[in-house]
């Protein structure tokens, strides 16, 4: 991609041309290594403009409404003035690689409204099935002039971890079943969590709702906040009958105001861009060396060895380590 090429692919994203943005995003998606120089070039040009939206992360049990809620409190945004982008990380197949990518199906009526985004991409087997560029997808969405972006997980489980390291905010939502329902959860992810939310609290399942958030309240006053100035609340909401989702806005909106008179947003953000930058270090450096000629040619031989038990996973690894480093061959343990 040439300079002026780059240069209208980011005037695009900072028009808000939602077609130019999904381009954008592809671009940033891709692992060919040209199209790495150009997605570096294109997040160069557009960074002064981001960071300043609203930063979610939404996550919970499977069934528990993920999607339905999004839709719901998009809407609620996006009709009163707001831009909302949602990047939705699917999981992607371990057999084909394939993924399912069907949160536009989902959010059928979010994704027709001209205010919000909605961009489904694979996880594609990054660590927790987090799509290792989502960072990159989230600044585009802040360039291009959405001011809340919602990132949905896959699902709970070490997704949660990453993506609580991308956000400002991370809601976890919960079944209205009974309270020791936490204890299907594990400990480090409640403690991630600066929002919960119990769904589908309408018709038969209402006073349920009402008597799990009253659970979970007391269940939580045992654990750590996130932040010493916010505890996080529960609430209560129906996706279908919108009750509650003002509320969970109002939330967000105390959390943010909260954390920003304290510093403390500013500091998380700073901690984010750290790890951030360790993160694409780690990935980056295991990728060369995967593709590095020495290393790939004794990587069946070494993996033979450990699986049979002739050497330790450690040795094998200073050997690969070794080959990728140019140094001279020890022998093996």
């Amino acid at each position: 991609m040439t300079a002026p090429a780059a240069q209208r692919l980011a005037d695009g994203v900072l028009a808000g041309d939602r077609r130019v943005l999904a381009q954008a995003i592809t671009l940033v998606e891709s692992t060919r290594a040209d199209h790495r120089a150009q997605a570096d070039d294109l997040l160069e040009r557009v960074l002064a403009r981001s960071g300043g939206a609203l930063r979610l992360g939404v996550s919970g049990a499977p069934g528990v409404g993920k999607s339905t809620f999004i839709e719901a409190f998009g809407l609620f945004l996006t009709g009163r003035g707001r831009r909302v982008a949602v990047l939705a990380v699917d999981p992607s197949s371990q057999r084909s690689k394939g993924s399912i990518l069907g949160d536009k199906t989902r959010m059928q009526e979010l994704a027709r409204a001209a205010a919000a985004f909605i961009r489904p991409s694979p996880a594609g087997g990054t660590l927790g099935g987090v799509a290792r560029r989502t960072r990159e997808a989230m600044l585009l969405c802040e360039a291009a002039g959405f001011d809340v972006v919602i990132v949905e997980t896959v699902g709970v489980g070490q997704s949660e971890t990453a993506v609580a390291d991308m956000v400002d905010m991370f809601l976890l939502l919960l079944q209205p079943g009974a309270g020791d329902e936490l204890q299907g959860f594990k400990r480090g992810i409640i403690e991630l969590a600066d929002l919960f939310v119990v769904t589908k609290a309408d018709s038969d399942l209402a006073e349920a709702a009402t008597r799990a958030a009253a659970q979970y309240q007391g269940a939580l006053q045992f654990l750590r906040p996130v932040s010493p100035r916010w505890r996080p609340p529960v609430l209560r909401c129906s996706a279908l009958t919108g009750e509650g989702i003002a509320d969970v806005w109002a939330a967000a909106e105390r959390y943010r105001e909260t954390l920003q008179a304290s510093g403390d947003l500013t500091a998380r953000r700073a901690a984010q861009a750290r790890a951030w930058m360790w993160s694409e270090i780690s990935e980056t450096v295991l990728a060369a060396l995967r593709a590095h000629p020495e290393v790939r040619r004794q990587i069946a031989d070494l993996e033979a060895a450990v699986t049979a038990g002739r050497t330790s996973p450690a040795a094998a690894a200073r050997r690969l380590l070794q080959a990728f480093l140019g140094e001279a061959p020890r022998p093996l343990a």
